[in-house]
């Protein structure tokens, strides 16, 4: 009772009786919005000169909202996949999820990529071309050149950001790979992070690759660990958070769309996947790479998937031959197959749990949905025969079968971080020619897509050959949406998108093509696609570096798509005219791209100093770190690759003896940690998971405050050359030892730096993963490298 009597007090205080409806006093309006300005400016309000607030009328509200009717946008790109893997474009490899979208909507075998991770992004993202976005390559090989920088300019505004500021909900899980290495740290800035890039939520990691069993996860900019469960697996993590966000978000805001880029870190090594998954293909990859090109483009032309004119490229003689290989090399090439088909029918499976939530929530026929099978053509970069560690490929160390052998049975597993040989990605990319970083060649760029929106059109697995590349899907989304281009985004004018719409292909199979012209480059292999014309020239191999000839000396080719799909019928010695059109063309476009200079170095531009981008360090000789201090890149540490170096740590050891990580880089798969065991300082250099050198001291370090001090001498000479490891303690050699050879160039792709522990996966088989905390205190500690290094 006294509760009703204070409500009655209180709504008498409002002006208003308990069994009233209370009066709007205010609206929501949307109308006369300019959305070609973004932020939507808000409207002026006139002054009120009204005392009391019950004798006057609120102005209608100002609330920025979507158009009516604008649809849910959930784009999914699959890495690292060619265009003849997934079974819904003939491929051996059953994506039934893929297959379901398909069948109820439209297939696209004319769609292109820009034939490398961050390139394509950027493209996909923002409606631009790869270097209009300044991402010639990916970040991790940004340059100083314009079109090469690595930092999207603000005249680029990114989908997410026009989206948000139109009304939606937005959200990235997964892969992102678009933020400049020298901004990823606890410095920023994070104007080039997913969410300074418009995605209110950000799940999944920051770089190009991560351990599937062990990721290096960032929430938002913060660095977060995973569950401990044994089963762990980052693809299905990832799902689940994007599930959770988008019934979160639709049970608060039922009628606020949103838009979803979930894009997973499958299938682009390392390949990581779950044993039950990879068993299921056993024995179905025994025939070999080029019989599987063979059955698969028997499949396509089936399917439909391409013309029946359509010729089987030959096997460029870079690519071994299937017979050639030796009985037992045989058997590890067969499983490194099985363990990619399983990694990316897993991968499927996962987005089916995406679509399946959306159909729960009766959200999927309201859901402009793209299915993006590849971010580029299969990856050739684990050479010739495959690599149980892909850092070492990265590193341009090429993997050798005989010392592989042992790891058939655990390859996919936490033991190993693989990457499968060049032939299964040569027939991954069947019928087309190479593979990714061949910008030149459909194999690096041609990939499929699956269009599904069920409010707009009810497809039933049609194809649709219009010629098309990622930096439509921006604009397909905005007509979608029922938005304009901004051609103002925070004060900045906006340079147009590159792309076009896609929508007219829906109703019209044989509508004419919008999209007439496209520029293709990629580490000097470059082509231009011009009214149903091809001409390109391969100019390097991603697995053979130092490989290219002068660019001046590349020799084109010609092909006319219209009439061969496949790029199989070189015309360049027949029409020479028409080649010399085109590659004026090209010249035309690479000038207005900001493609030139062309910069054709892979694993040098590792090295800021010698690719000339930024450096977070900059001049700097010495670094300190403080315990706590966990995850830090390996562009924001000092690097200690190829020269003479100092970790010097200033601790407290306990009475008890002190165990436990002081300071470690990378992990598993290569790097190096100085800890205590046991009370001893020790070191190991761990290269490439493949040769693990330790030095001990002779004694254990008494209690009490002291300087640990770590030195490696460089043996000098070539990248990757070794050195002499001394350790010290209070400036008293303890103990010393010699390290055969280094990492020359990378040591990870996704671990950094940890002060006081080791986390995601270990260095050193010699502490526990998960548990190997430093059990004394560090002050600080200090890594040196000498001047002029």
């Amino acid at each position: 009772m006294k509760k009703l009597i204070c409500a009655f007090i209180f709504l008498s205080f409002l002006g208003c009786k308990p069994s009233e409806e209370k009066e709007s006093t205010s609206s929501t309006v949307d109308t006369g919005l300019d959305r070609t300005v973004l932020p939507i400016k808000e409207p002026t309000y006139p002054a009120e000169s009204e005392l009391d607030a019950r004798n006057a009328k609120a102005p209608a509200r100002f609330e920025v909202k979507a158009p009516e009717k604008a649809p849910n946008v959930v784009i999914v790109l699959i890495d690292d996949i060619g265009f003849g893997h997934s079974s819904a474009f003939g491929g051996p490899i059953n994506m039934p999820t893929l297959e379901k979208l398909a069948a109820n909507g439209l297939k696209y075998n004319r769609f292109h990529t820009t034939a490398l991770c961050s390139p394509t992004r950027v493209a996909l993202l923002t409606g631009r071309n790869h270097h209009i976005n300044n991402a010639g390559a990916i970040m991790e090989l940004a340059t100083g050149f314009p079109g090469n920088t690595g930092i999207r300019p603000n005249s680029v505004t990114p989908l997410a950001q026009i989206l948000r500021m139109n009304g939606y909900s937005t959200a990235a899980f997964g892969k992102y790979h678009e933020t400049p290495p020298w901004e990823v740290s606890v410095s920023g800035p994070f104007d080039r992070w997913p969410t300074g890039s418009g995605f209110d939520k950000f799940y999944g990691f920051i770089g190009g690759e991560t351990n599937q069993w062990s990721p290096a996860i960032y929430d938002g900019v913060t660095r977060v660990e995973h569950e401990a469960d044994p089963n762990y697996h980052f693809t299905v993590d990832m799902t689940d958070h994007a599930v959770n966000w988008m019934q979160a978000q639709q049970s608060l805001t039922p009628d606020k769309p949103f838009y979803v880029y979930f894009a997973t870190g499958a299938t682009h090594a390392p390949h990581h996947a779950p044993k039950e998954w990879a068993d299921k293909y056993k024995g179905k990859f025994d025939g070999g790479w080029d019989k599987l090109r063979e059955e698969t483009y028997a499949r396509q032309q089936q399917m439909g998937i391409i013309p029946a004119s359509a010729k089987l490229t030959e096997r460029p003689k870079e690519i071994p031959a299937w017979d050639a290989q030796s009985a037992e090399a045989k058997k590890l090439f067969s499983r490194q197959m099985e363990v990619f088909a399983g990694f990316a029918e897993h991968t499927d499976h996962e987005v089916g749990r995406l679509v399946t939530a959306l159909e729960k929530m009766g959200e999927l026929d309201n859901t402009i949905f793209f299915y993006i099978v590849g971010d580029n053509g299969s990856s050739a970069e684990g050479g010739p025969q495959g690599t149980y560690n892909e850092m070492m490929a990265l590193n341009g160390i090429p993997g050798d079968a005989s010392q592989m052998m042992n790891h058939i049975e655990d390859w996919g597993s936490p033991n190993t971080f693989p990457h499968f040989a060049i032939g299964w990605a040569h027939a991954g990319n069947t019928p087309f020619q190479w593979a990714k970083q061949v910008a030149s060649h459909f194999g690096g760029t041609r990939n499929g897509m699956v269009l599904h929106w069920p409010d707009r059109f009810k497809g039933n697995g049609e194809v649709r050959s219009q010629f098309h590349h990622v930096i439509d899907v921006a604009p397909t989304v905005l007509e979608a949406a029922g938005l304009p281009e901004p051609k103002m985004v925070n004060g900045v004018t906006q340079y147009p998108m590159d792309g076009v719409s896609m929508l007219y292909t829906i109703d019209d199979a044989t509508a004419k093509d919008r999209r007439t012209t496209q520029y293709f480059e990629m580490f000097g292999n470059r082509g231009i696609y011009h009214n149903g014309w091809v001409a390109c020239t391969r100019h390097s191999i991603p697995w053979i570096l130092g490989s290219a000839p002068p660019l001046e000396e590349d020799v084109w080719e010609l092909y006319n798509i219209d009439e061969d799909f496949s790029e199989a019928n070189n015309l360049a010695e027949t029409n020479p005219e028409k080649l010399k059109e085109l590659q004026e063309v090209f010249k035309q476009e690479a000038i207005k791209n900001h493609v030139f200079p062309i910069d054709d170095r892979r694993s040098e531009r590792f090295n800021p100093a010698i690719a000339g981008r930024p450096d977070l360090l900059g001049p700097r000789k010495t670094l300190t770190v403080y315990e706590g201090m966990v995850g830090i890149a390996e562009n924001a540490f000092i690097n200690v690759k190829n020269t003479n170096y100092t970790i010097t740590a200033d601790v407290e050891i306990p009475k008890a003896g002190a165990n436990g990580v002081i300071i470690a880089q990378a992990g598993k798969f290569g790097g190096w940690t100085l800890y205590m065991k046991n009370g001893k300082l020790q070191h190991e250099y761990n290269y490439f998971g493949v040769e693990n050198t330790r030095v001990t001291s002779s004694t254990a370090v008494s209690p009490g405050a002291h300087i640990l001090k770590y030195e490696f001498v460089f043996d000098g000479g070539k990248p990757g050359a070794g050195g002499t490891s001394i350790l010290y303690v209070d400036d008293k050699k303890v103990g010393e030892g010699k390290i055969p050879k280094t990492q020359p160039f990378v040591f990870s792709a996704d671990e950094g730096v940890d002060v006081g522990m080791d986390g995601e996966t270990n260095v050193s088989n010699d502490y526990k993963e998960g548990d190997n905390a430093f059990t004394g205190k560090i002050q600080q500690v200090k890594v040196e490298v000498p001047p002029g290094k």
